[in-house]
C-alpha cells in the first residue's frame, strides 16, 4: 500500500459506506463520519465521540483528515479580517472576512495563485500553483463564520468566491465545497446568500446553467469594449463581450438568476461617460445589476482611483438608463485585504 494516505474529505457517501462494508463495519458509521466531516467540522478522527475507538483507529490506518491552518491574520480599522491560511508547508491561501452594518461576509479563494494575469490585481501576479480542494475551500469558510460569531456575535450571512484564483477554473472543487456549505448535511446556509465570480469563461459559465446551479454569479467586466477589455484582462482576447453576453443569457435562462457586473473603475482609463454608455447599451439586452467597485491600488500597479466625482456621475447615468448600480465602497485597504489587493505582501506565495 502507498504511504501517501488518502485525503477523507475527498469521498463521497457511498465510498465510505463501501469502504466500512469492505472492512467489516456497519454501514451507518459512514453516514456518522461524514457529519463529522461536514455538518461538526471535525479537525481530526479523535474528535469523533460516537463511532467508537476501532472506527477512529481504522480510519486514521487509512485516511487523513487534512485541514487548512491559521499563518498569520490582521485586522483592519473598519473591522475587516484578513486571514493568511497555509495549505501546503510554503504555499498560503487568503480569505477576508468582511463586516458591514448589514451583513457579515466571507470572501474566499479557489486556487493557490491565478493563472489568468489581470493587469490590476496582485493574485495575477502570482504564479498558479494549484487548485483548492473542496475542503480547503470550506475550511476558509468555516474559519470566518467562526471568526464573524467569536468576535463580533453576528452569524455569517454572505459568501463570495472573490478571493484569489479563477473559481471556474476548478470548477468540480468549487461546486462540491457549495455543495457542503449549502446542504443540510452541512453548514446549511442558503445558496441564494454565495456569490461566485468569474473573470468570464463563457463555456463554463454555460456549464453553471446546464448544472441549473441555484448559487448567483458575478461576471468581472471592467471595461464594455472590447479593446479595452483586452487590455486589462488577457481572457477577453478568447471570451470576448458577445460571446460572454451570449453566456450569461443562457445561464440566465436556464436559472432564473440575475447575474451582477463587477466593474472596477480606474482613473482616465474607464471612467468617462463614454464608457458608462457603452456599459449601459451592453447591459440592456442582458438581466444584470451593476456593482462599481472602488479599485484598492497595489505595489507597482499602472492603475489609480477614480475620482469620487467621476464615480457619482457615472452611476447616475448609468441610473438614468433604469438600470439596477451599487456602488461599492472598498474596505480592508489598510491591510491589503479588498478587493484584488490579496496576496499583494505574501512572501511564500511570490513566484520563484
Amino acid at each position: 500500500m502507498s504511504s501517501a494516505k488518502k485525503d477523507i474529505r475527498t469521498l463521497t457517501l457511498d465510498e465510505l459506506v463501501a469502504f466500512f462494508e469492505a472492512n467489516g463495519e456497519k454501514k451507518f458509521r459512514a453516514k456518522q463520519v461524514m457529519e463529522w466531516l461536514w455538518k461538526k467540522s471535525a479537525t481530526s478522527f479523535d474528535q469523533m465521540n460516537n463511532v467508537g475507538k476501532g472506527v477512529t483507529n481504522l480510519l486514521s490506518e487509512h485516511f487523513e483528515l487534512k485541514t487548512i491552518k491559521l499563518a498569520d491574520q490582521q485586522i483592519s480599522s473598519d473591522r475587516t479580517i484578513k486571514s493568511a491560511f497555509e495549505v501546503d508547508p510554503d504555499k498560503v491561501v487568503e480569505g477576508v472576512l468582511i463586516p458591514t452594518t448589514n451583513r457579515m461576509t466571507a470572501c474566499i479563494s479557489s486556487q493557490v495563485g491565478c493563472s489568468l494575469a489581470c493587469k490590476f490585481c496582485a493574485t495575477g501576479r502570482l504564479k498558479m500553483m494549484r487548485n483548492l480542494t473542496a475542503g480547503e475551500i470550506y475550511d476558509q469558510v468555516v474559519h470566518l463564520r467562526n471568526e464573524a460569531q467569536n468576535r463580533y456575535q453576528i452569524p455569517l450571512s454572505n459568501i463570495v468566491y472573490m478571493g484569489m484564483g479563477e473559481p471556474l477554473l476548478n470548477y468540480k472543487n468549487v461546486l462540491t465545497s457549495i455543495e457542503k456549505i449549502t446542504s443540510p448535511d452541512g453548514l446549511g446556509m442558503s445558496p441564494q446568500r454565495i456569490t461566485v465570480s468569474t473573470a468570464g469563461i463563457a463555456k463554463m459559465i454555460k456549464k453553471l446553467g446546464d448544472d441549473e446551479v441555484k448559487f448567483n454569479l458575478a461576471l468581472s467586466l471592467h471595461a464594455a469594449n472590447d479593446e479595452k477589455r483586452n487590455q486589462i484582462m488577457d481572457i477577453n482576447e478568447t471570451n470576448n463581450l458577445e460571446i460572454l453576453a451570449d453566456a450569461l443569457k443562457y445561464f440566465y435562462q436556464k436559472t432564473g438568476t440575475r447575474v451582477t457586473f463587477e466593474y472596477i473603475i480606474f482613473k482616465d482609463f474607464n471612467d468617462s461617460i463614454k464608457d458608462a454608455h457603452e456599459l449601459a447599451n451592453y447591459s440592456k439586452n442582458l438581466p444584470v445589476k451593476i456593482n462599481i467597485i472602488e479599485y484598492n491600488p497595489i505595489d507597482g500597479g499602472e492603475y489609480q482611483q477614480a475620482a469620487p466625482e467621476r464615480v457619482d456621475a457615472f452611476a447616475k447615468f448609468l441610473e438614468s438608463k433604469n438600470l439596477i448600480v451599487n456602488v461599492r465602497r472598498s474596505r480592508g485597504k489598510d491591510i491589503d485585504a479588498a478587493c484584488g489587493q490579496l496576496a499583494n505582501k505574501n512572501k511564500a506565495n511570490q513566484a520563484s
